[in-house]
């Protein structure tokens, strides 16, 4: 059930302004880059990607031919040379910075990588900025784990603490600094160049593999018919749709550009409160949606401490930038079920009901 149609109708009117724009989306071929692509060609947007070449055929930017409708470089985000030169070769209209090391596990695996490219990458995407003539919006993503998780049970505001304590937490708090310091260092009396940074929950949805995420993992042992080992079960995350944290961040991205006074903000991106769901309750959902049984037992192999609670006030988002979450969680893992059953029994049919889904959630 989609609510706040007022809303949804008007911002379909207002992305109508990216038509003639050149878009810049770094970690194009990521999870949240590819709907994001999707979402802009959707609206007939030139789209240009930086990112890494996916190693599996069954990713989103592969299955729905994101390689053929985009004009993507492959090139590691932390490569300050190359980020700079087809920064300025391209010279965007507005940039969407997503490229990350997304996983708390590899982070802890492999620490050096997660550092430098959440940290160092997104130094190198505002660094340069420095050097383009020509007016830009830059949306830099990070994620709700910024913030020092001090379990408490309202939301985090944009002004509270920042930190984490594990690897990655501690670098999207990181490349929160980053931002901050580039724009009181370089932009903030820029007359071109305008950057906010962007933080969303957890976010679900068709075409996301990853591993150790909640729904891949039960994808993976619902198809296998094999037990999912459940991390933290009654641990509340912020779950919300894909397409919500994306018309946020298309939407700020709008703001930034008339508004300049936008420039240096940052912005929480997540479900009303009351949408706040477990780990469990997620997992059955999902397992009621899917057709055959989802089976799953609670452990903690990797002995990773979790936090229980974790919930983000949208607020700010709400009052000025006029944006609102459209789908309850129930109906997000609807949407993200009917996607996984679809890629597995019409697997031809997964590029028109991806783009059917956006259209859905548009109108």
């Amino acid at each position: 059930m989609i609510c706040n149609q007022h809303f949804i109708g008007s911002d379909v009117k207002s992305f109508q302004n990216f038509q003639d724009a050149k878009v810049l989306i770094t970690g194009i071929t990521g999870f949240k880059g590819s709907w994001l692509a999707l979402t802009l060609l959707s609206l007939g947007v030139k789209v240009y990607g930086i990112a890494l070449q996916p190693t599996e055929k069954s990713s989103l930017f592969y299955l729905c031919n994101l390689d053929e409708k985009c004009t993507v470089f492959y090139e590691d985000i932390r490569n300050d040379a190359s980020v700079s030169s087809l920064i300025l070769t391209i010279s965007p209209d507005f940039i969407f910075h997503l490229a990350a090391q997304a996983l708390v596990p590899s982070s802890i695996s492999d620490p050096l990588y997660t550092w430098s490219t959440n940290v160092i990458g997104s130094a190198n995407v505002l660094n340069s900025l420095r050097t383009l003539n020509s007016p830009c919006a830059c949306v830099v993503i990070t994620s709700d784990k910024c913030y020092m998780n001090n379990e408490w049970i309202w939301g985090y505001r944009e002004i509270d603490k920042l930190g984490g304590s594990d690897p990655y937490s501690a670098s999207k708090a990181s490349a929160e600094l980053v931002f901050s310091s580039f724009f009181e260092t370089y932009f903030i009396n820029h007359s071109l160049i305008s950057i906010s940074s962007a933080r969303a929950g957890n976010v679900i949805g068709g075409g996301d593999w990853s591993p150790d995420r909640l729904i891949p993992d039960c994808i993976k042992h619902w198809r296998n018919g094999t037990t999912l080992l459940l991390r933290s079960p009654h641990s509340t995350r912020p779950w919300q749709h894909v397409l919500e944290p994306i018309t946020g961040y298309m939407q700020l991205a709008l703001s930034l550009h008339s508004n300049h006074l936008l420039s240096g903000e940052s912005f929480n991106f997540g479900p009303n409160p009351s949408e706040n769901t477990s780990v469990v309750e997620v997992v059955n959902l999902l397992s009621t949606y899917l057709a055959g049984s989802l089976k799953y037992e609670v452990d903690n192999p990797l002995n990773i401490k979790e936090s229980s609670l974790l919930s983000l006030d949208a607020s700010k988002a709400k009052s000025l930038l006029d944006w609102s979450p459209a789908l309850t969680c129930p109906d997000a893992i609807l949407w993200t079920a009917e996607w996984y059953q679809s890629f597995y029994d019409y697997p031809s049919n997964i590029n028109s009901l991806t783009t059917h889904q956006i259209s859905k959630f548009f109108n």
